[in-house]
């Protein structure tokens, strides 16, 4: 047990459960000065609030709490408190007679900028096949592991160049989340999330400095990073043909041991329609984004893109199944008309050939909230990012609409939350952290295409609510917030002997499956949708980390910091 916990009980709170439910809840990092502000205050006698500097206590704002509503994902009666107008720098609590001043937040220019270096910094320090050096990593510095350069292909992989057995070398990628395995699937969202935030904010990401061992090379260190993925990915292409391998794992999780200490065969895992096309429309959107940099890696990804995309076309439903020796995470997916979909846009804007927007069959694909398991989303907002240069065949006003339908519906779920948040019932699932944030990271598109200042504070509410305006009263985001994410279910924070977790991870957040409950031997604090979270290294279910999670907190951040006006308006 970690010296965190004795820290954590100090705080007010279980080692393993959440806040109690009568705290003041915000966004324990803070704001930007021009940003939508909001703290969920439990109800009781008090109509007003304040917010008075950190230490001094001098009151700089009040204003009057808004009506008492009932949240019945929470349990509890809340009222809100705005302070928008509140916009010079400092530090401050928040104030209301009867209940203790809220933990301290900041108001800054520069808020955002440190989350989302952290976030993006997450994904360094969950890299395969590679040591992590102290000049790096500091702290968090450990030993090589996963070299992967002697990868077999495991039965259900098998072709005639390649029959079981068959050696292959598949180095680098990020681990994808508290294990030790790589999914193309899941690399697919957060590879292709990684490359829209640098799509969307340049400016900002190459101003932004990470401190990895590629940092000074000409590219900005959001694609430095980003590269090393790529590299393990065009790898997991099957040269004779452009099918894409599903995974490359293990058969068996390895235990809670440091990446050196894990030395179980590993193995690529059958070819799937899910993971072409995936592997299609990452490389599609890579090849335009690297080509600035690189032109010959450029082709080179186009062409991998393109060979898979045939692949995908000649085996249509090769649909993941898990062979009987793996017991690894699966990714299965019965449904791939939505990956056809990204896929086709992300080959469309990239080639200009209307074959692909045809393929596309635009009027059929619904605009929803992208997911590993549903990324027809993707094809809407990289759309709308480039709509501008596309050709006369896309349907202009189709592509507005409908991003546009869906940040109002999510819009319009924020106006009716007793917390303020988007969030509804049925978006408490597993990993509904980032449900959260893909939700925000919509609306933030919104605001792009419409000016909407709804979409951009529905957009910061999702935000706040990760880092701490939730019914936990936590932060999820380790490293970040006065009482954030201590015991993360990821094996390096586990077993690395240090009391801090890697910093900069996502938590996967409260759902109410409690799917790990027979595996803990601490018990979830509550049933109900919003609290039932479990800060605990067994927690699987609702406190393991993933790189899909942590790839649209750092969009968010980013987008935030980007595009919040300098004052509210």
């Amino acid at each position: 047990m970690r010296p965190t916990l004795l820290l954590l009980a100090l705080a007010g709170f279980g080692a393993h459960g959440a806040a109690g439910a009568d705290d003041i809840k915000l966004n324990q990092l803070g704001f930007l000065p021009g940003a939508a502000k909001v703290a969920v205050v439990p109800d009781g006698a008090a109509r007003d609030f304040a917010v008075v500097e950190q230490g001094s206590g001098k009151v700089v704002f009040t204003g009057a709490l808004g009506p008492a509503t009932r949240s019945a994902d929470a349990g509890d009666t809340v009222r809100l408190a705005s302070f928008a107008a509140l916009t010079a720098p400092g530090k401050y609590r928040l104030r209301v007679a009867g209940q203790a001043d809220s933990l301290p937040f900041e108001i800054s220019p520069s808020a955002y900028q440190a989350v989302s270096a952290a976030a993006l910094k997450a994904f360094y320090f969950n890299r395969a096949s590679t040591a992590l050096d102290a000049q790096h990593a500091g702290i968090y510095a450990r030993a090589a592991g996963h070299p992967d350069t002697q990868v077999l292909i495991h039965a259900s992989a098998a072709s005639p160049a390649r029959p079981a057995g068959t050696v292959i070398s598949s180095p680098k990628g990020w681990y994808d989340a508290g294990d030790y395995n790589k999914y193309i699937v899941n690399s697919g969202i957060s590879t292709y999330t990684l490359l829209a935030a640098y799509e969307d904010f340049p400016a900002f990401f190459q101003q932004q400095k990470l401190n990895i061992p590629e940092s000074g090379n000409g590219r900005p260190d959001i694609l430095n990073e980003v590269w090393w993925n790529l590299e393990w990915m065009l790898t997991m292409q099957d040269p004779e043909d452009g099918g894409v391998y599903h995974k490359l794992t293990n058969l068996r999780f390895d235990g809670n041991i440091m990446p050196a200490q894990a030395t179980q065969p590993r193995y690529v895992v059958q070819k799937t329609t899910a993971a072409a096309l995936d592997f299609a429309a990452v490389m599609a959107t890579a090849s335009r984004v690297y080509a600035p940099f690189d032109q010959a890696m450029s082709a080179r990804m186009l062409s991998a893109a393109q060979a898979a995309w045939r692949w995908a076309q000649q085996h249509p439903r090769q649909f993941y199944q898990q062979p009987k020796d793996v017991a690894t995470g699966e990714y299965g997916d019965q449904d791939v008309s939505d990956e056809f979909a990204w896929a086709a846009a992300e080959l469309y804007i990239t080639t200009g050939n209307d074959d692909f927007y045809k393929a596309l069959r635009a009027p059929e694909q619904a605009a929803t909230v992208a997911s590993w398991g549903d990324v027809r989303g993707l094809a809407w907002l990289s759309l709308a990012r480039h709509r501008k240069t596309l050709s006369a065949a896309a349907d202009q006003q189709l592509i507005v609409s409908r991003v546009d339908t869906l940040a109002r519906k999510l819009a319009d779920g924020w106006k009716q939350s007793a917390y303020g948040i988007p969030m509804q019932t049925s978006d408490f699932v597993w990993g509904s952290n980032a449900v959260a944030l893909n939700q925000a990271m919509v609306l933030l598109h919104g605001y792009r295409l419409t000016n909407q200042r709804a979409y951009l504070d529905a957009a910061q509410a999702g935000f706040d609510y990760v880092l701490g305006r939730n019914a936990t009263e936590m932060s999820f985001v380790t490293g970040y917030g006065a009482r954030s994410t201590q015991h993360p279910h990821h094996r390096p924070s586990e077993a690395d002997g240090i009391a801090a977790p890697v910093p900069g991870f996502l938590a996967g957040g409260p759902q109410p499956g409690q799917q790990d409950q027979q595996h803990c031997s601490a018990r979830y604090p509550s049933k109900l949708p919003a609290r039932s979270y479990l800060d605990h290294e067994c927690s699987y279910a609702s406190n393991e980390i993933a790189i899909n999670w942590n790839a649209p907190l750092v969009y968010v951040s980013a987008g935030l910091q980007a595009l919040t006006p300098a004052r509210p308006n």
